[in-house]
């Protein structure tokens, strides 16, 4: 048998800047061996710090390579004392490596957050009430209990509300973190991680062993008390208008990606709001019950003209929509009732695969970011039965669950997910969720199978009292709008004879109205055929700013003068009430007359009959 001196003995250092670790020995360790762990630990300096068996600084512990571990009497599960010696913070000995990662409790250095974000962070953020009347006894200058402001997380104040704020705003949870007497020293957030932790040497890799230094802990699913995002707001009517188009001219369900800006939600304290200025829709599949999303060869393309224009990825949006009486325009209501579910289990996985994919960077959690503000909205009808707008988003603890793929859907029932069971390839945590019995007691279940209302958060999605326009050719209800990308199932091509079409809309002195449309934008900014690619920032920033100059400039280059000229080839007559020179470049040759021309199948340049090559893109006669 092992003599005791050589078993592991596991000692608690406690530290007032990075709190208290768990350090590995032997009784027959040297101190300075047990020292050099705690100093790799702590990741601390050569000097600047000692350790003491007492908090008052008694019995300190010299570094000794004769002396052991059981010299000092040190025992498992002893606590010993980390405290500096010269006055200053431990944190000012730090090693300074920067490929080092962030020890657990502390912020990632460099993090950038949101804009939005670094406003809120900044605000006051307290609730300024006025002086009651009746049961304030101080001048106009004072402040009593009656009057005094209130913290942005005060239950009292956001149950008061009409309606009630049922969720606190994230930087409300945070101001709560940080409001103690230590001012949020020790304050972090964590992410919950559902893998077995990588580098344990001391048992062969899952399935051969496994132990609780790398075993992931189990879960217990609680109801998450603040949302990331707290309100939706499409900036009009206009730009869901154009994607329920889609279904009421299919009957098939669609979805897109919701393109807009997070800004400060004036409503809720230190809330934020996902405003919509656009919908994209991505390649899909469509049914009346289902929808397939295909791979998106041009997404990064698209998130670049987005950036350009001042606007980023802010949710998804997706309808489930049956008609009810085509005469009166109702839809059926078969979500958010007692019978029904709000969000499927295979939409909350959807979900969390955009969240986990549109990470919230944080500055107080170690991996640099923690949960997400990518939103979801479902279009679906009400309980009067006209078409409504619901916003959610699923907990961090569900972004964890799929992110590290424990989570999925269960067959029969779509309001049940599923926790997967540990496998030879896989190593998954117990989860848990709490429930209340008949007799009001809270019971502890398996989640197997999983109500997904435990992962899923609420929010309102609305229009505003005055609608706004980002892209300003909604406003222009008269003309027929460009057509939106792969929606080739409605005969609605994202094609060179649509962008001619709807320009022939516009006289030359409304050129930047006209470019002001987000879907004509990504086909300038995307197409092979136009020659726009170098010259494109000019009239995104022209449009993102409003600014007729830019455009002007924008339509005097030569690539824009060569589209005039391909689209004047194209056109064979001009719109009634409109010159015939609107979109012909300087020196463009006259069309040429019907019966004697030929169209190349490559850039749809009409040539002359004694032509046997382009005289636009030199390709041969087809």
């Amino acid at each position: 048998m092992a003599s005791s001196k050589h078993k592991p003995i596991v000692v608690r250092i406690q530290s007032p800047e990075h709190g208290t670790k768990r350090v590995e020995a032997k009784s027959s360790e040297s101190v300075a061996d047990f020292l050099n762990k705690i100093q790799n630990e702590f990741q601390l300096g050569d000097t600047g710090w000692r350790i003491y068996k007492n908090r008052d600084k008694k019995d300190w512990i010299r570094t000794s390579r004769a002396k052991t571990i059981d010299s000092y009497k040190i025992k498992h599960g002893d606590m010993l004392y980390l405290l500096p010696t010269d006055g200053k913070d431990l944190g000012s000995n730090l090693h300074q490596a920067d490929n080092m990662a962030p020890s657990p409790g502390s912020s990632a250095p460099g993090v950038v957050e949101d804009e939005v974000d670094q406003i809120l962070d900044k605000e006051d953020g307290k609730i300024y009430r006025k002086r009651n009347e009746q049961l304030c006894r101080h001048g106009p200058h004072g402040k009593c209990l009656h009057c005094v402001p209130l913290e942005p997380y005060d239950e009292e104040f956001l149950n008061s509300c009409d309606p009630p704020i049922k969720f606190l705003a994230f930087h409300s949870y945070i101001r709560k973190l940080t409001s103690g007497v230590d001012k949020g020293k020790f304050a972090y957030l964590e992410n919950l991680s559902c893998k077995i932790k990588p580098g344990c040497t001391e048992h062969p890799p899952w399935p051969g062993g496994i132990c609780t230094k790398c075993q992931p802990n189990a879960v217990t699913l609680n109801r998450q008390k603040f949302r990331h995002v707290d309100y939706i707001m499409f900036e009009n009517p206009s730009i869901v208008d154009t994607f329920l188009n889609f279904w009421r001219s299919t009957g098939s369900q669609r979805v897109g990606i919701m393109y807009g800006r997070y800004e400060p939600h004036k409503d809720t304290p230190l809330g934020i709001k996902a405003t919509v200025s656009a919908i994209y829709e991505p390649p899909q599949i469509n049914t009346k019950g289902h929808i397939e999303l295909l791979e998106d060869i041009l997404e990064h393309d698209v998130n670049k003209v987005a950036e350009r224009l001042g606007i980023r990825q802010v949710g998804w949006i997706f309808t489930d929509l049956i008609a009810d009486d085509l005469s009166k325009g109702t839809v059926k209501h078969f979500r958010g009732n007692i019978n029904s579910h709000f969000l499927s289990a295979e939409e909350c996985i959807q979900a969390a695969h955009f969240q986990n994919k549109h990470p919230n960077p944080c500055k107080l959690s170690s991996d640099g970011h923690f949960g997400s503000k990518f939103v979801t909205v479902v279009v679906t009808g009400d309980d009067t039965n006209q078409i409504h707008f619901e916003g959610y988003q699923v907990s961090d603890q569900c972004m964890a669950l799929v992110r590290d793929d424990c989570f999925i859907p269960t067959i029969d029932a779509s309001e049940l997910g599923y926790v997967k069971e540990s496998s030879e390839t896989q190593y998954v945590p117990d989860v848990f969720y709490k429930v209340k019995d008949n007799y009001g007691n809270e019971v502890t279940q398996l989640a197997r199978p999983l109500p997904v209302e435990y992962l899923l958060l609420d929010m309102p999605a609305a229009f505003p009292v005055e609608p706004q326009y980002t892209f300003r050719s909604h406003l222009h209800t008269e003309v027929t709008s460009f057509p939106v990308e792969n929606r080739h199932v409605l005969g609605q091509p994202h094609d060179f004879n649509a962008l001619t079409s709807y320009l022939q809309q516009f006289p030359p002195n409304r050129f930047l109205e006209a470019m002001a449309n987000f879907h004509l934008l990504l086909y300038l900014s995307t197409s092979d055929l136009l020659p726009l690619k170098e010259k494109i920032c000019i009239l995104l920033d022209a449009v993102r700013n409003n600014d007729e100059t830019l455009a002007h400039q924008f339509k005097k280059t030569e690539e824009w003068a060569t589209v005039e000229e391909m689209m004047a080839a194209h056109v064979p007559t001009p719109l009634p009430g409109r010159p015939s020179s609107s979109y012909v470049g300087p020196k463009a040759a006259p069309l040429p007359p019907i019966g004697s021309s030929w169209t190349c199948a490559h850039c749809t340049f009409i040539n002359t009959t004694d032509k046997d090559h382009c005289d636009m893109c030199s390709l041969p006669k087809q």
